[in-house]
């Protein structure tokens, strides 16, 4: 099998692929279908609004996000992800319903979303490292990038399929398709078998959390790592709300044409994940290239002349984007002792979604008050300025350097000077 779908030779592997691939799907659908029923049906236009339901989404996750990762390394993360997705399934069909029957309004929402960002807080940690046990651990940077692959496939049909099923049938059916996606992931979960998985050691104990912050700390090449995610992932990626508030208010667009924006960014998205798949290793350099890119790529959208202009620059915008968050949630994992990975992953979340809460309303309120540029160009000040100063950092600190080695592939490699550890491979020399 080409290298780049090696992981899919695993029968264990495959299965959870089919299942992520349909949920994902499924979620990319719900969550077009819900920025559209929020931004046109139940407010006239608020971006605010949107903002709100973003933020309330992921309010849980800046709270109990350590947590969260205490719990997936304590607990078996197989049962964790069928509890987690059960309550997620029952939060998408008592809206779906709602919607359908006239009755949603915007408090509703609001609850369903708190609820639903409360099981998801528990569900990233424990399903981002999950994908460890399901593949041993030569397939594991093949199975990350194949992970973002699926999800980013979603991204690429779920908002052009959401557009179309608001079109012709409406915003509650198109909901009721996402609730669908996720029996497909619970029958995928419970059908993988026990001698396909390679479960990490259960860590016994309290306190737990505090260890995996403080091991973090004191690993400066996990903490430049995390910056890079909160640079682009936590204060970069708006798009629910810069997307939606640029189709339908700046360039005065219907259900469809929102839904070819998503499905473009996914198209980019999606072409990053494979390449990344398709990788021996990852490096330092995709990541800080990346940075470099989402900010070209998002002037370029954010005074685009034409809608069509703004639908293209969507391919490279996804591209870049992805490139960072999934070449540094690689070296992440890799870098990441087995024992410590759902802490490690659970401050991975954090920093690229648990600061939405704080992000969100204050990029729907650009929308409202500057207008809907202000939410494309708010992103690509943070990115372009966390880009300076984690270049910076590098190298000014002592334990970490740039170097060049005219015998090795490539250039722009990072290493920790006092530990010889080399982080764009994730291995020890």
């Amino acid at each position: 099998m080409n290298a780049t779908f090696s992981s899919l030779a695993l029968p264990g592997y495959r299965r959870y692929f089919t299942g992520a691939l349909t949920s994902n799907t499924g979620t990319w659908v719900g969550r077009t279908a819900v920025s559209w029923l929020v931004l046109m049906e139940l407010t006239d236009g608020s971006a605010s609004a949107l903002g709100i339901v973003t933020a309330i989404m992921f309010t849980p996750q800046l709270v109990l996000s350590a947590y969260a990762g205490s719990i997936a390394d304590r607990f078996p993360k197989r049962r964790i992800l069928l509890v987690t997705q059960s309550i997620m399934a029952m939060d998408s069909i008592i809206l779906a319903s709602l919607v359908l029957s006239g009755h949603a309004q915007l408090w509703m929402v609001y609850l369903l979303a708190l609820n639903d960002g409360l099981a998801n807080t528990f569900d990233n940690p424990a399903r981002q490292s999950f994908v460890s046990e399901v593949v041993p651990p030569a397939n594991l940077p093949n199975a990350i990038g194949l992970n973002s692959a699926s999800f980013n496939t979603a991204r690429l049909i779920g908002p052009g399929v959401a557009g179309l099923l608001i079109e012709l049938v409406g915003t509650g059916w198109a909901i009721a398709v996402d609730s669908l996606s996720y029996v497909v992931m619970l029958t995928c979960l419970a059908m993988l078998r026990e001698e396909h998985l390679h479960p990490a050691p259960v860590v016994k104990g309290r306190g737990r959390t505090r260890e995996g912050l403080r091991y973090a700390w004191h690993r400066p090449d996990l903490m430049i790592l995390l910056a890079c995610g909160f640079t682009v992932g936590g204060l970069g990626f708006n798009y629910q709300i810069s997307n939606a508030v640029m189709s339908t208010q700046f360039f005065d667009r219907g259900p469809g044409e929102f839904g070819i924006v998503g499905s473009a960014m996914g198209l980019g998205a999606l072409f990053a994940a494979l390449w990344a798949a398709g990788r021996e290793r990852p490096r330092l350099r995709f990541v800080l290239v990346g940075m470099g890119g989402y900010v070209l790529f998002n002037v370029l959208a954010a005074f685009a002349p034409q809608f069509g202009w703004f639908v293209g620059w969507q391919i490279p915008v996804g591209f870049a984007t992805i490139t960072v968050l999934v070449t540094a949630n690689t070296m992440l994992q890799s870098a990441t002792s087995p024992q410590m990975r759902g802490r490690v992953m659970a401050l991975w979340g954090l920093v690229i979604m648990g600061v939405t809460p704080l992000i969100s309303p204050v990029v729907g309120w650009f929308g409202d008050n500057v207008g809907p540029q202000s939410t494309v160009l708010f992103g690509v000040f943070f990115v372009a300025l966390g880009l300076i100063i984690i270049t910076w950092v590098i190298m000014r600190t002592d334990q970490l350097r740039f170097s060049f080695d005219p015998h090795r592939r490539g250039w722009l490699h990072l290493e920790r000077g006092s530990l010889s550890e080399e982080v764009d491979g994730g291995t020890t020399r």
